[in-house]
């Protein structure tokens, strides 16, 4: 009959080789005629992206074309953190079912749209606009003490709630951490958590927590923070803990004369919550300047960790910070400290 084949199943038609090849109808009869299929989870920009997988048939190179008619990131650009065989990112060519993921297994993306790389490659027409971290003037820093914003503050203290992960201990001072830049190259060609982290990030909490109560806080969702930290090995960590999250729900909006509006991380929402937290015994971390443009006294512009391929081989950025929060420990007031030349404090004072 015309067609006739083409309404054949997956099993018959297997069925039909396996006699040509001398094999019995029985055992033809056995082979699964169902492909198969999982559902596999793409995260990625804050969104979360379902993709239906045949292990038997599809490969990596075709996982990446499927995430790419889906979120539009084109393969080249797309890091898939997760996605791992032995150990190591699989090459284009491997079949999924090697990978051995379960059926609504979750993958971290990271990976740039070409228009947003193109616009991030375009230089400003009109560059004292563009939210950049040049010097905060003097002019700025009396925000800190606007009552419209103050309101802002003493609102996320009565509605934001932390989830406490950790217990936190009396007499520790606090250390405040963003993630992106800070401990984490977010934007890098790299492929792997090992390779985006920062290095010696560990070393660096391990000696901070002896003195310092940790927090991490993230102009990101509070669903991404608890992906990077996994992924990075600091939220299962033993030799320190982290005590709460932050995300961008606990920041406010300000307006700034020179930058507009933009949004900050004010320290007075932790020192709400948390009494024993105070503008004395607390030092937040973030390579953006305007974060803590709400304590300025409270703030150490970190530098950035880009382009980790490139740079991690000598960046030691952190190794030096953790001699410095060492230093600075006993001091009962640290907002009193220049943070902006910590690399010249000694234990005895500033070189």
């Amino acid at each position: 009959m015309p067609g006739h084949h083409a309404f054949l199943s997956r099993g018959l038609r297997w069925s039909i080789v396996g006699k040509q090849e001398g094999r019995s109808e029985e055992e033809d009869i056995s082979v699964n005629d169902e492909p198969n299929m999982k559902a596999i989870t793409v995260k990625w920009n804050g969104k979360e992206y379902e993709i239906e997988v045949d292990e038997d048939t599809m490969t990596v190179r075709d996982f990446k074309e499927t995430i790419e008619r889906q979120t539009g990131v084109k393969p080249p650009r797309q890091k898939l953190l997760n996605l791992k065989l032995k150990g190591k990112t699989p090459d284009d060519d491997v079949k999924m079912g090697a990978l051995n993921l379960r059926s609504g297994a979750k993958i971290m993306m990271m990976g740039s749209l070409e228009s947003s790389v193109e616009e991030a490659q375009r230089v400003p027409e009109d560059l004292p606009m563009v939210i950049n971290d040049l010097d905060i003037e003097e002019e700025e820093v009396a925000i800190e003490n606007r009552a419209e914003y103050l309101h802002k503050v003493q609102k996320r203290v009565k509605e934001y709630e932390v989830k406490l992960l950790n217990d936190m201990r009396p007499g520790k001072k606090l250390l405040v951490l963003d993630i992106d830049y800070t401990l984490f190259d977010h934007r890098s060609t790299a492929e792997t958590g090992a390779e985006l982290m920062r290095p010696f990030l560990h070393e660096f909490l391990t000696s901070a927590y002896r003195n310092y109560d940790i927090v991490i806080w993230s102009a990101t969702s509070m669903k991404w923070i608890e992906e990077k930290m996994k992924l990075l090995g600091v939220s299962s960590h033993p030799d320190y803990k982290i005590a709460f999250y932050l995300d961008s729900l606990a920041m406010i909006t300000i307006e700034t004369q020179k930058y507009g509006v933009i949004e900050v991380k004010p320290l007075g929402v932790i020192w709400g919550k948390y009494e024993h937290y105070t503008q004395q015994n607390t030092i937040m971390f973030d390579d953006l300047r305007r974060n803590f443009l709400m304590n300025p006294q409270n703030g150490l512009k970190i530098r950035a960790f880009r382009q980790a391929h490139q740079n991690r081989s000598r960046d030691r950025e952190l190794a030096r910070l953790a001699i410095y929060l060492e230093d600075i420990a006993s001091l009962e007031d640290i907002s009193s400290l220049n943070h902006s030349r910590w690399e010249h404090y000694r234990r005895e004072g500033y070189n």
